[in-house]
């Protein structure tokens, strides 16, 4: 279906688990060869006349040299990740027993597999298509329970059933249309045209929906840079120590202590906010070290996907805060205004007069107390709620892959395309035209469309053993 491509149907040999010491250690096999080459090097019994899925347990030998007493995991062809035979080998896990193990592998006719290539051969083998195949790497690297979810749902087939059941309707379609082309002269259409209407708006909502889920499937996988900003010794150190909770960043009295950036990930409900205390910002410093953190801090606040401006609820005035607001405003930056040291003054009576205080929309102020921890479940709890916009973590499809954020838009304008050609009445030749062009970047997503050098740069980002 997808051609030969060079060297992967050979066998191949990988550590499976990560590298040191441990209890145990598993090196994959796979190819037409694993079970030969494995049953080569165990003496204990007859590997190929073992039926698929069962476990062995015996000696490996290489050379007349025991090795390590292991366990031997067999699953035949097609029942297997890769749809190839398999063997894994659970050995004791010291390096030095792993290399032997595997070197005896390598002697014997495998060969050192490549990042993700037993998860390519599990896409070539038609096991998985390619997006299920990336949602493997997402899970691997998955470290909430949130991002776990969305892989796993990616990998059961998630996005992929609703392309795959728009590309199939398209195909049909497309098959009618061309059908039409050899009977023109008869002026016939096999092609129903208001159901073709009916199915390209239904896929342009699902396709919208998708790529509406990347805002939150892009938070769920890589999670949220949140910058703390706000004048020196507004007690922005001692928040992330708050939020923390534990003494990450130095704090004192003194105006400028935080000369760096300080970032730390903190989990809030399955999202992992990174958190960078910066230098506070003021207008004229003549501290050369603290001029550059304060440049510093302003590029992250630029970069940040929120921002938390920390102000003394004691010093702080009304204009100042207004300012701040409608800056952020015009950069297009997403911010929370949050009043510290609460417990020293009385929330909402900043200083200024009325005329001041009555521009400001002192209800969307948080207040807190870092050094006191009080309301710090309010500011994360908004901070929730500021990186999801309104979203549903329970929401079943979700899009976490700019490769596939890319394409989808691609279907969007192609679906636009087919649209503008039916109403305008464009002839078949050319309606399928555009009806292959929207195929095309639909099989670019779940791998229908590929080559060589995509399939290698989508499995480098792979770890070897999978």
């Amino acid at each position: 279906m997808y051609g030969k491509l060079s060297g992967w149907d050979d066998t191949i040999a990988a550590l499976a688990t990560p590298q040191g010491i441990g209890a145990i250690g598993v090196i994959r096999v796979s190819g037409s060869l694993a079970v030969d080459i494995v049953d080569g090097l165990f003496p204990s019994k007859s590997l190929a006349a073992q039926p698929s899925h069962t476990l062995h347990v015996g000696f490996i030998k290489h050379n007349g040299t025991v090795l390590d007493e292991v366990v031997i995991a067999l699953f035949k062809a097609p029942r297997s990740y890769t749809g190839e035979d398999v063997v894994e080998i659970s050995c004791h896990g010291s390096p030095y027993v792993q290399q032997q193990v595997m070197q005896a592998l390598l002697n014997s006719g495998a060969r050192p597999a490549k990042p993700g290539e037993f998860t390519m051969r599990a896409f070539l083998n038609g096991k998985v298509d390619l997006a299920q195949a990336e949602a493997v790497a997402d899970l691997i690297a998955s470290n909430t329970e949130a991002s776990r979810k969305t892989a796993l749902m990616n990998i059961r087939g998630g996005f992929s059933h609703i392309l795959k059941d728009i590309r199939e309707q398209l195909l049909t379609f497309s098959a009618l249309i061309e059908l039409e082309l050899d009977f023109a002269q008869e002026d016939v259409e096999f092609a129903d045209r208001a159901k073709l209407f009916e199915l390209l708006y239904t896929a342009q909502q699902k396709v919208q929906k998708l790529l509406l889920s990347f805002k939150l499937g892009n938070v769920i996988k890589n999670g949220v840079q949140v910058a703390i900003i706000g004048k020196p010794n507004a007690g922005k150190s001692t928040l992330l120590n708050t939020l923390l909770n534990e003494d990450r960043a130095i704090v004192s009295d003194i105006a400028g202590t935080t000369r760096d950036t300080i970032e730390e990930v903190l989990n809030i409900k399955g999202i992992l906010f990174r958190l960078i205390d910066t230098a506070g910002i003021r207008q004229h410093s003549t501290d050369v070290i603290e001029t550059l953190g304060i440049e510093k801090s302003l590029e992250k606040m630029r970069n940040a996907d929120i921002v938390v401006y920390l102000f003394d609820v004691g010093t702080t005035s009304t204009a100042e805060l207004t300012a701040a607001a409608d800056d952020f405003a015009k950069q297009n930056i997403r911010f929370l205004l949050v009043g510290n040291k609460a417990d020293t003054g009385y929330p909402g009576q900043l200083p200024g007069d009325a005329d001041d205080r009555a521009l400001l929309p002192t209800e969307n102020i948080i207040y807190i107390s870092a050094k006191e921890n009080g309301n710090i479940e309010a500011l994360k709890e908004e901070l929730f709620n500021t990186a999801v916009q309104e979203q549903s973590l329970s929401q079943e499809t979700l899009v976490t892959n700019t490769r596939h954020i890319a394409a989808l838009e691609k279907v969007l304008a192609s679906l636009a395309e087919i649209i503008d050609g039916l109403q305008a009445k464009l002839p078949g030749d050319l309606l399928a035209l555009d009806i292959k062009t929207c195929l095309h970047f639909l099989g670019e997503i779940t791998g229908e469309v590929t080559n060589e050098q995509q399939l290698d740069y989508i499995f480098s980002k792979f770890c070897i053993g999978k």
